[in-house]
């Protein structure tokens, strides 16, 4: 990475959202040397735009491309200004010969929330951090800087938007049934929902298309499989 490729004191941070079944998680990268974890994120070179630079550091991170991404909010306190916590970062680099010291200037940070299909993700690390792993979000490790009201934003804003963001994203397979549906609804807002109560929002939202049932067991109890329209 060199300073001269990338726009100045500008970055982006990105929650990526999987849904495992049961929980929803987030990808964490980690940093064994300096024993610090972090949100993926980056910098926009100076030949493009901030979107395509998320999109290229989500792909790089997932090893997906058809990835729903919305920017969130931008952070910018000056308590997130700590050069120390990076510079312990840069001493931990496999990459000494580079000159890293405009990565402890202060930047401006644009935070995006990915949802994507946990099953197809591969996890890659940057290449300043040692693993990218999933953690369950309610079970994150202490992250850097302002890296845990970032995800608290995503997450606020995730839940205040849930019954429109959900609408063609990647958190199920194309074809669900109305319980893994219930269980993403849950999973995201932390909290059980009744089964019925559930089903007559999603009915009445009319954005479900009903298909063939999914026979696994007893045909009587086999559920219908579901789609977004």
């Amino acid at each position: 990475m060199q300073e001269s490729d990338y726009l100045q004191h500008i970055a982006y941070d990105s929650v990526i959202f999987g849904f495992s079944g049961e929980k929803l998680k987030i990808l964490i990268l980690e940093y064994y040397t300096a024993g610090l974890f972090a949100l993926p994120g980056g910098f926009v070179r100076k030949n493009e735009a901030l979107n395509d630079a998320v999109w290229r550091g989500l792909k790089e991170r997932t090893g997906l491309d058809n990835i729903y991404l919305e920017q969130f909010y931008t952070f910018g306190d000056m308590a997130r200004y700590k050069p120390e916590v990076m510079e312990q970062i840069i001493k931990g680099n496999k990459k000494p010969d580079q000159d890293l010291s405009w990565l402890l200037e202060r930047f401006l940070s644009i935070a995006y929330y990915a949802l994507i299909n946990y099953e197809e993700v591969i996890p890659t690390p940057d290449d300043l951090s040692d693993s990218c792993e999933w953690y369950e979000v309610d079970q994150l490790p202490p992250l850097i800087l302002d890296h845990t009201q970032i995800v608290q934003k995503a997450l606020e804003t995730l839940r205040r938007n849930l019954d429109r963001k959900l609408v063609g994203v990647n958190l199920l397979p194309p074809r669900f049934t109305m319980k893994e549906l219930q269980q993403v609804y849950e999973a995201i807002l932390g909290e059980k929902i009744h089964r019925g109560t559930f089903q007559r929002k999603m009915l009445s939202l009319d954005v479900l298309k009903r298909h063939e049932k999914q026979y696994s067991g007893a045909a009587n109890k086999a559920p219908f499989l579901c789609s977004f329209e």
